[in-house]
């Protein structure tokens, strides 16, 4: 149910907020490593390179829904704030209705372009058509995944963290289920896996869908209800842009990288993917805890609880130094562990690894600039955060070329540390000027 964090602990709720993301995002993590695990040890690094080599363009699609529903979060949080329960009904309809049929235009389009897209990314050709299969039939799935984000998104809002686990869990239950059963019985391959992620997401939709039906009276849209309001999805477009924009960038960018990973053959592919994924799931609690500081520094706002906004960046800050401390003694002792699970060569897990090790020393770097951003994103300074996002990338991107000659394959883990310490020069030097203005604004007054 709703949580109303403008009253008590800072602390216990940030903590409550992002506990049931952080094990949301576990679950959802498992779509692909099931996929990957159950393919990599049935069918064998080739299918896994595979899966690996579209991770790219699944997160072009999924990146501009996820940088969307941030922003529809934080308005939703502000306005949860201030008691506005009809826009925040309004909110929900509006976007769960535009943004579903706005990506299944997309999907469908991305379908058709199949081949082109992987020609573009420079597929090696022994995966190309196994690339191909699961990427089509994944791209199914993303008008489903769209409005669960939309719903996932006004609940976060209200501070509802747990309603997205319950809905991942089902899913996720019925993913693996689902993998085993197409690729370990019916022998599907990689198109099996892919037919298992998209039936999943339906289900995290449907449940979701009818959780909000359920549970919150006041988002329900009557049956003469006006589904589509115009100025909630303008003032929601024209906030949530920029956060769109810095993710659909960094998915293309991230397609060049994948490109530019690629390059150095299916054995690096195949390292460096798996330990993404493991990357991925070891990071939640720093992007969940952001996301917490977001929700609450945005719900306060709302409230006119200035201090409690002031206050909530520094006990996040405090939190999110303390697990990035976690994940790296976890990171260094059993990451390797980790890769050798998904049954990669012995040469994979080791490039996998070094990958690692080389971002594991910085991750309290990384933490502290994400909860700044997550602070600066509830204040609403969106495009500062946008602009930020897109220019480090351009840092990362421009360092893995450069330094190449000199790194080899493990550039791609330094030209990121590279972009991490750019985001927190930055980050940190604008958290300065707008306490330093702030103190000036007091002075005067």
């Amino acid at each position: 149910m709703a949580k109303d964090m403008t009253e008590g602990s800072l602390a216990r709720a940030l903590v409550e907020f992002s506990i049931p993301l952080i094990l949301s995002g576990v679950l959802q993590q498992l779509y692909s490593w099931a996929d990957a695990f159950i393919v990599g040890n049935i069918e064998g690094g080739a299918a896994l390179a595979a899966i690996g080599s579209t991770t790219s363009v699944i997160y072009l699609f999924t990146g501009a829904i996820t940088g969307f529903t941030n922003g529809i979060s934080i308005l939703a949080a502000k306005y949860f704030g201030e008691g506005k329960n009809d826009v925040l009904r309004k909110l929900l309809s509006s976007f769960a209705l535009s943004m579903g049929l706005l990506f299944l235009v997309l999907s469908a389009f991305g379908f058709c372009f199949v081949e082109s897209i992987l020609h573009i990314l420079d597929t090696p050709e022994d995966i190309h058509q196994m690339s191909g299969e699961y990427l089509r039939i994944v791209l199914t799935g993303i008008p489903f995944i769209t409005v669960y984000n939309v719903y996932a998104a006004v609940l976060r809002g209200c501070g509802d963290s747990k309603a997205p686990f319950y809905s991942v869990m089902v899913s996720s239950a019925a993913n693996v289920v689902l993998d085993l059963l197409f690729v370990g019985v019916f022998q599907w391959s990689v198109a099996g896996a892919a037919a298992a992620t998209a039936i999943s997401q339906i289900a995290m939709m449907i449940f979701m869908i009818g959780y909000t039906i359920k549970r919150y009276e006041v988002l329900r849209s009557g049956p003469g209800g006006k589904r589509i309001d115009r100025t909630v999805l303008t003032d929601g477009c024209a906030f949530s842009f920029p956060l769109t924009l810095n993710s659909v960038i960094s998915s293309l960018g991230s397609a060049a990288l994948q490109s530019f990973m690629n390059s150095f053959g299916s054995t690096t592919v195949a390292a460096i993917s798996t330990a993404y994924r493991v990357d991925s799931i070891i990071m939640l609690p720093v992007m969940n805890l952001g996301a917490g500081i977001s929700t609450v520094t945005s719900q306060n706002l709302g409230a006119g609880r200035m201090e409690r906004v002031k206050k909530g960046l520094y006990v996040g800050i405090g939190l999110m130094a303390a697990v990035a401390v976690c994940m790296t003694v976890f990171v260094i002792n059993f990451g390797g562990l980790l890769l050798a699970l998904f049954g990669i060569s012995e040469e994979s897990v080791a490039i996998g690894q070094s990958f690692f090790r080389g971002l594991a020393m910085f991750y309290v770097l990384f933490g502290v600039s994400a909860a700044i951003r997550g602070y600066i994103q509830g204040i609403g300074e969106v495009k500062f955060t946008s602009f930020v996002g897109i220019s480090s990338l351009a840092v990362r991107i421009a360092m893995s070329y450069i330094l190449k000659p000199f790194f080899g394959n493990m550039v791609i883990a330094y030209a990121e540390v590279i972009s991490w310490w750019y985001m927190f020069i930055m980050y940190g030097g604008r958290l300065i000027l707008h306490r330093m203005k702030a103190q000036k604004e007091q002075h005067v007054r």
